[in-house]
């Protein structure tokens, strides 16, 4: 039986604020194969953004273990943590995706770069999510949705294992959203997994599998 292409088991995850401790994750279990797209929902404070963050080893689970096509992410030292996210994960988070003060397509190749690959049709990503007049932009000269965008142009640029992405659609206006899914399907039909953490119905619609989230634990899917 194939690995899935991401996988979570039994993750906890507790944050502490002096004698005060949230339980952002509770034992949280999912399994995501290539080429499926699972959205992620639930209300705010749920663990959505938390879940990602441990899927992309950006943040280490208390308990349980992330692994990514087979190879276990969890309590490992940061160095083989940003080398396999760098070779098998794409990341857009609600902030800080872009690196402000290069253009748009000096940030995908960068990502490029990070994941060691050295011919790609920087133009055409550029294409896929209508920024390709926007190139040579700093990112801080974008728009909210065309900082989006960018984003998920990089997090797409090194053709990853799987794609997470948080509130990917949550700047932009219906159309860009539908622009933005038919990306994503068409990724997802070529192999790619994607896990979308999303308040919108339109990404839950265009979903394999919803799982939804309260207080940290997985209530149905």
């Amino acid at each position: 039986m194939n690995a899935p292409a991401v996988e979570a088991r039994d993750v906890y995850r507790f944050y502490h604020a002096g004698d005060d401790e949230t339980l952002a994750l509770r034992g949280v279990s999912l399994a995501v194969a290539p080429g499926e797209m699972v959205a992620v929902m639930g209300p705010s404070g749920s663990g959505k953004s938390t879940l990602l963050l441990c899927l992309a080893g950006l943040e280490e689970p208390d308990g349980g273990f992330v692994a990514v096509g087979g190879v276990r992410m969890t309590r490992r030292p940061e160095w083989r943590r940003a080398a396999l996210r760098a070779r098998a994960i794409g990341v857009l988070l609600q902030a800080g995706n872009l690196v402000e003060h290069l253009s748009v397509a000096d940030n995908v190749r960068l990502q490029l770069h990070l994941a060691q690959r050295t011919t790609a049709d920087i133009g055409a990503m550029l294409d896929a999510v209508g920024l390709r007049d926007r190139a040579r932009s700093r990112a801080d000269q974008l728009s909210g949705g065309e900082a989006s965008r960018a984003a998920l142009a990089v997090a797409l640029a090194a053709e990853p294992v799987v794609l997470l992405a948080d509130e990917p659609t949550g700047d932009v206006d219906a159309a860009t959203e539908m622009m933005i899914l038919d990306l994503l399907r068409r990724r997802v039909a070529g192999g790619t997994a994607a896990v979308i953490a999303t308040h919108s119905e339109a990404v839950a619609r265009c979903a394999d599998r919803v799982v939804t989230l309260r207080d940290g634990r997985v209530t149905g899917d």
